[in-house]
């Protein structure tokens, strides 16, 4: 059997892309991700099971606390709240190999800002399920609810997430495209230090149809250019 640190690092990735868009803070995920480490040290790994499980339902409790607690501080933020920037999402985050959501790869802004009309229980629920497929029962026990109320909270994230989302899509060569066609998706000061990232979101026919923008020197704390 895997020793505890095997097992925690078999599964930080996928602790950390929870967290990710848990929280929309890579700065807050990776705090989770180390209080997450810190709660496994304490439990008796010989009596779990499944570590995957036990580390997910750890890590979205966690979440959840975070969630309840931003709410108040993002309703008197200055101007629209965007999610932490992503630039490199490979060193964020890799998809569960059981997953066949073509939800598991994307960490884009017009999913984040979806996510951000979920509240924090349907937000758990829809990622849980529509992203890592984890079962109702399965969310039963992580989210210590029923079946049927988790099924309830994900059917209306799922609701809320498509009524957000663009109402086009760009076919992905086109998007790569356009996004190769852009410099200055990083902008950084000549000793490195990152101002600003931009990210597009373009529609069907190519052509650019939200630019979302963010300057908080607090977001970008985690971004380097690549």
């Amino acid at each position: 059997m895997p020793d505890a640190v095997t097992q925690f690092e078999h599964h930080r990735t996928t602790v950390r892309g929870l967290a990710y868009r848990m929280l929309g803070s890579r700065g807050e995920a990776d705090d989770v991700v180390q209080d997450t480490w810190l709660r496994w040290c304490e439990v008796d790994h010989a009596a779990i099971d499944d570590a995957g499980r036990y580390l997910t339902r750890i890590a979205s409790n966690l979440c959840l606390d975070r969630l309840n607690s931003a709410r108040a501080r993002r309703e008197v933020y200055v101007g629209p709240w965007l999610p932490e920037p992503v630039v490199d999402a490979a060193s964020l985050y890799e998809a569960p190999p059981e997953s066949a959501s073509e939800l598991a790869d994307d960490l884009s802004f017009a999913l984040m800002l979806a996510l951000e009309r979920l509240s924090p229980a349907e937000r758990a629920a829809f990622i849980l399920h529509d992203v890592f497929g984890y079962g109702f029962d399965q969310l039963a026990d992580i989210l210590e609810r029923s079946s049927a109320a988790c099924r309830q909270l994900a059917s209306r994230a799922r609701v809320h997430v498509r009524s957000a989302e663009p109402r086009f899509d760009c076919p992905p060569d086109r998007a790569e495209a356009i996004a190769n066609a852009f410099a200055g998706f990083v902008m950084a000061e000549g000793d490195g230090r990152v101002i600003q990232t931009i990210a597009l979101e373009p529609d069907v026919a190519g052509r650019i149809n939200t630019i979302y923008i963010v300057r908080n020197p607090d977001k970008l704390a985690a971004v380097t250019r690549i």
